[in-house]
């Protein structure tokens, strides 16, 4: 029974409800930090994702960084552990996101709504 208890229900609202909820000045802020969060992370993922091939054609990263390995190598590495950081990143930031949108649906519910 404390199972049923500690999981989050979904709330239901219909298009009138969705309607107000964007008119409030929270939800829309919390809009906006979310998706400066989003857009940024993946702009910077995308940016040196994207520079790997345009530099393992250039002399940099073909030079012998570490013995025998180059340095597409080690920069083929950080990627996956730049994936791995931006990752834990998102996971800390989503569960503050969900608290932030619970706030957006209790001040939503303070108000009147449903």
């Amino acid at each position: 029974m404390t199972e049923q208890k500690d999981k989050v229900q979904s709330p239901t609202f219909d298009s009138n409800d969705y309607a107000a909820i964007e008119a409030m000045d929270s939800f829309n802020t919390f809009v906006r930090k979310k998706n400066t969060f989003l857009f940024s992370m993946t702009a910077g993922f995308l940016f040196f994702y994207i520079l790997l091939p345009i530099l393992a054609f250039k002399p940099v990263l073909q030079q012998k960084w570490f013995g025998n390995i180059t340095g597409v190598w080690v920069y083929s590495a950080g990627l996956f552990i730049m994936t791995i950081v931006l990752c834990t990143i998102y996971i800390k930031r989503a569960a503050k996101f969900d608290k932030e949108a619970a706030a957006v649906i209790a001040e939503y519910r303070a108000k009147g709504g449903n």
